[in-house]
C-alpha cells in the first residue's frame, strides 16, 4: 500500500488500554519514542506479556520503566519444554509484584508444534493452577487446538474466580461460545482488518461487548493501513474503529466499555 493511502492515527475521546504487546520486542525500534507516541494517540496503559524463561525478568524490568506500564508472568506453549518446578517458583514469586496482572501468556499451540503436545498440555494446566492459587485472570493462546483448549479450561474454569482472556482470538466460533459461556474475554487486534479474516470478524460479531478486549500484540498484526510495518500499541486507534464497525456501534460507545472491561479484568476496577 503506498503512503498516499495511510492516513493519520486517529486520536478519540476514550483512553485505551493495550492488553496485549511484547515491549522487549520492540526496544529495537526505538521504545522510548514508541511509547510517548502511544501517549499522545490516547494509551493510557500498556501490558507488556512474558512468554519465556528468558524474559521473565525483561518483562519485571519493563513495568518499572514507567508507572502507566504493567506486565504478566507465564511461558508461551512454543516455550513449554522450558517451563520447570524452578521457572513455576520464579513465576510465582514474581507474581506476587503489584505491577504484575495475569499469568500469561499460556496455552497450546498445534499450529508450529514447537513444543510436544503433552508437554504444553502439562505446562497449560500446571500455569492454570498457579492463576488459580496466584488469584490472578489468565492470558490464552489457543492456535489449532481448540478440543484440547476446550478441555483442559472446562477443569479449570471453575477455580480462576478472575477468569482471563483469550488473547488474539482466531480459533472456531464454537470454542468463542463455550470461552463466552464460561466468562471469559476474547481479544481482538490487526486480524480484524486483514482481508481474509472473516471468520475473526464473525467472531467480533457474536462476542458480547461487555467481553470485548483490544490488542495489539505487537510487534506483530500490525492493522490495516500500516500492514508490513512493525506493530505497536499506537495503532490501537484502527483496531477499535473495525471492531465498533462490526458491532455496529460508535466507536467512543465501544471505548468506553472495553475500557471499563479491560480495568474489570486486569485491574480489578471500575471505570
Amino acid at each position: 500500500m503506498s503512503k498516499k493511502k495511510r492516513r493519520e492515527i486517529p486520536r478519540f475521546n476514550t483512553p485505551i488500554v493495550e492488553t496485549h504487546c511484547h515491549l522487549d520486542y520492540l526496544a529495537a525500534s526505538g521504545l522510548e519514542e514508541i511509547l510517548q507516541y502511544s501517549r499522545d494517540v490516547g494509551i493510557e496503559r500498556i501490558i507488556t506479556i512474558a512468554v519465556s524463561a528468558d524474559n521473565l525478568d525483561q518483562v519485571m524490568a519493563l513495568t518499572r520503566r514507567a508507572p502507566y506500564i504493567w506486565g504478566t508472568q507465564g511461558i508461551h506453549p512454543h516455550e513449554a519444554a522450558g517451563y520447570c518446578p524452578e521457572i513455576d517458583d520464579l513465576i510465582r514469586h514474581n507474581a506476587q509484584d503489584p505491577r504484575i496482572l495475569a499469568v500469561g501468556e499460556i496455552g497450546l499451540d498445534y499450529h508450529y508444534d514447537y513444543a510436544d503436545r503433552q508437554v504444553q498440555q502439562a505446562a497449560f494446566e500446571n500455569q492454570l493452577q498457579s492463576a488459580c492459587e496466584l488469584n490472578l485472570p489468565v492470558v490464552i493462546h489457543s492456535r489449532d487446538a481448540d478440543d484440547d483448549t476446550r478441555d483442559i479450561l472446562r477443569n479449570a474454569s471453575p477455580s480462576l474466580e478472575h477468569k482471563g482472556v483469550i488473547h488474539s482470538f482466531t480459533a472456531s466460533l464454537e470454542l468463542a461460545e463455550f470461552c463466552l459461556g464460561e466468562g471469559f474475554m476474547l481479544g481482538f487486534n490487526g486480524i480484524a482488518t486483514f482481508n481474509r479474516a472473516d471468520s475473526v470478524r464473525e467472531v467480533i460479531a457474536i462476542t458480547p461487548v461487555k467481553q470485548i478486549l483490544l490488542e495489539t500484540d505487537a510487534p506483530y498484526l500490525t492493522p490495516v493501513p500500516y500492514r508490513g510495518k512493525p506493530n505497536a500499541p499506537f495503532y490501537l486507534p484502527f483496531i477499535a474503529e473495525k471492531v465498533a464497525t462490526i458491532k455496529q456501534l460508535d466507536v467512543e460507545e465501544l471505548l468506553i466499555q472495553v475500557y471499563q472491561n479491560s480495568l474489570e479484568l486486569f485491574f480489578h476496577a471500575t471505570a
